[in-house]
C-alpha cells in the first residue's frame, strides 16, 4: 500500500504512532515472540480501538494492518481477521469498561516480569524512576491463566481508578494505561527502567535506600506535571525510524 492511500485510512496518526511504539518495543526486547498486546480507543467512550493483528511480530507491524475493532462486538472472534483470543480478552473488557483508558499496553518485558514473580510485586522508591510509579500502580495477585475474557474482565474491574495506570499482573507481566499512544509508552519504558533497577538493587544484597515517602510522592507527582516529556519521546523514536526508511509507517 502506497503512503498516500494509507493516509486515507482513518485515525491515521493513532495507527502510526501505535506502529512506531511496536517497532521501538521489539528494538528494547521488552516484547515476547508474536505475543503480547498494545490498543489505543479511537472514540469517546474507548469502546472502539486499534490493535495489533494475530500472530504479528512487533518489529514489522505497520499502522495499516491494525485491526479496528469494536469491544461491545460479540463477533469479533469470528471476523475472517479475527484479533487474539487473549488480546481481545483483555483489551476488549478494559475498552469496554474504562473509559479513561486511551491507550492499554501489555507486555512480559523481563524485568517487570520478574517483579510480578515475587511474593512480594510492590516496587518500592529507590530512585527517581521508582519512585514515579509511587503509590500509583495495582498488583494483582490472582492470576487466573491465559486472559481469555473472564480473566479479562476481572483485570479490568481492578482499573477503575484513573490514578493508578500501571498493573503489575502476578506471575503474568505488567499492563500500562495512557492518555495517548505517546503517554502509555512512555509509561511502560519508564516502569520496566524502574523494575531493572530494583531487581538489580536486589541482586547485589545490600540494603536499600529507601526515598521518604513524602519525597517520593513529590517526585511522583513532579513527573507527572513534567510536560511534553512522552510526546518529545514519542516523536525521537518516529525521528529515528523516519530516518532510517522503516516501513512502519505505510
Amino acid at each position: 500500500m502506497s503512503l498516500d492511500a494509507a493516509k486515507n485510512i482513518s485515525h491515521w496518526q493513532e495507527r502510526v504512532d501505535l506502529a512506531a511504539a511496536f517497532r521501538w518495543t521489539a528494538r528494547l526486547n521488552m516484547h515476547e515472540a508474536v505475543a503480547n498486546h498494545f490498543s489505543v480507543a479511537t472514540n469517546a467512550d474507548g469502546s472502539q480501538f486499534l490493535i495489533n493483528p494475530n500472530q504479528a511480530h512487533f518489529s514489522r507491524i505497520r499502522a495499516s494492518e491494525l485491526l479496528s475493532l469494536d469491544a461491545n462486538d460479540p463477533d469479533a472472534l469470528n471476523r475472517p481477521d479475527a484479533p487474539d483470543p487473549t488480546a481481545w480478552g483483555l483489551h476488549g473488557s478494559i475498552h469496554r469498561r474504562c473509559p479513561h483508558a486511551r491507550c492499554v499496553m501489555h507486555a512480559h518485558s523481563i524485568f517487570s516480569t520478574v517483579l510480578a514473580s515475587l511474593a512480594d510485586s510492590t516496587l518500592p522508591p529507590i530512585d527517581q524512576n521508582t519512585a514515579t510509579f509511587y503509590n500509583r500502580v495495582v498488583i494483582d495477585d490472582q492470576f487466573g491463566g491465559l486472559a481469555f475474557e473472564d480473566e479479562g474482565e476481572r483485570c479490568a474491574a481492578m482499573l477503575t481508578d484513573p490514578s493508578k495506570k500501571v498493573m503489575v499482573m502476578g506471575n503474568h507481566g505488567v499492563l500500562v494505561l495512557g492518555d495517548s499512544v505517546a503517554d502509555a509508552f512512555n509509561r511502560l519504558y519508564y516502569f520496566e527502567r524502574a523494575a531493572e533497577t530494583y531487581i538489580r538493587a536486589l541482586q547485589t544484597g545490600q540494603p536499600l535506600r529507601l526515598i521518604p515517602e513524602n519525597i517520593a510522592e513529590k517526585t511522583a507527582q513532579e513527573l507527572e506535571d513534567y510536560p511534553g516529556q512522552a510526546e518529545a519521546h514519542l516523536a525521537a523514536i518516529r525521528a529515528i525510524l523516519d530516518h532510517e526508511n522503516a516501513d512502519y509507517a505505510t
